[in-house]
C-alpha cells in the first residue's frame, strides 16, 4: 500500500464546516467593507457610522482569516517531519515549509493588523499627524500583509505569481481575492492625510474600498462551492 493511501485524512464534514466558516465570513467582512465605504462616500451617517460598519467588518475577516489558517493545517497533507496532517484536528500549527499555511496565517496577520486601525479610527479629534500614525500606517501594513499572501497563494496553486491559467474554482478564489487586495492598497495609498487635514484623494479611497470588498465578497461565495483539503 503507497504512502498517499496509507495516510490519514481528516473527516470531511469538519473541514466543510471550516470552510462555510471562512466563506461566510469573507462573504459578510467584505459586504460590511463595501457598506461602510458606501456610506462615507455618500455621507451618510458621518465617519463614526462608518467606522463602526468596518469594525464588525473587520471581526469577520479577522474570522475568516483564521478558519483559513485552519484549513491549511488540517487539509490533509504530508509535514516536514513526514508525518501526515489529518489525524487529529489542530487549533494551531507552524509550518514554514506549507506554502498554503503560510497564506493563511500572513493573511490573518493582516486581518490583526486592520483591526488595531479600524479601532483607532474610532477616536475623534485626531490631528493629520495622529490619523497617518494610527490609522493610515496600520492600513497601508495591513494592505501589505493581504498582497503577500495573495502572492503566497497564487504561487501555491499556479507554481507561479504571475501565471494566468483560469484552471478551476480554487484559482479564481485566489485571483480575485489578490484582485481586491491591490484595490484594497490603492484605496489605502490615497487615504493619506495631508498636514492640511484632507486626504489625498478620498473618492479613490472609498471606491478602492468598495470595489476591493466586493472581491472578498464574490471571493467568499465561490468559496461555498470549492471543496476543501
Amino acid at each position: 500500500m503507497s504512502a498517499t493511501a496509507s495516510a490519514p485524512t481528516r473527516a470531511s464534514s469538519a473541514l466543510r464546516r471550516a470552510n462555510a466558516v471562512a466563506a461566510t465570513a469573507f462573504l459578510v467582512g467584505g459586504s460590511l467593507f463595501a457598506l461602510g465605504a458606501a456610506l462615507s462616500q455618500a455621507h451618510i451617517g458621518g465617519p463614526r457610522l462608518a467606522a463602526v460598519v468596518y469594525l464588525v467588518g473587520g471581526v469577520f475577516f479577522s474570522t475568516g482569516g483564521y478558519a483559513s489558517v485552519l484549513l491549511a493545517i488540517n487539509a490533509p497533507h504530508r509535514r516536514r517531519d513526514g508525518t501526515w496532517a489529518g489525524d487529529r484536528w489542530c487549533w494551531f500549527a507552524r509550518e514554514p515549509s506549507n506554502v498554503d499555511f503560510l497564506a493563511a496565517a500572513v493573511l490573518f496577520s493582516g486581518t490583526l493588523v486592520f483591526g488595531v486601525n479600524l479601532v483607532d479610527s474610532l477616536f475623534g479629534n485626531l490631528t493629520p499627524a495622529q490619523e497617518d500614525r494610527l490609522v493610515w500606517n496600520p492600513d497601508i501594513i495591513g494592505c501589505l500583509l493581504f498582497l503577500i499572501s495573495g502572492f503566497l497563494a497564487m504561487v501555491d496553486i499556479s507554481g507561479s505569481w504571475w501565471r494566468l491559467r483560469g484552471e478551476g474554482l480554487g484559482w479564481w478564489i485566489v485571483f480575485t481575492n489578490q484582485l481586491g487586495s491591490v484595490l484594497f492598497m490603492v484605496a489605502a495609498v490615497a487615504s493619506f492625510v495631508r498636514a492640511d487635514g484632507d486626504m489625498i484623494a478620498v473618492g479613490i479611497a472609498n471606491w478602492g474600498t468598495l470595489t476591493g470588498a466586493l472581491c472578498f465578497a464574490v471571493a467568499g461565495v465561490m468559496q461555498f462551492y470549492e471543496a476543501p483539503g
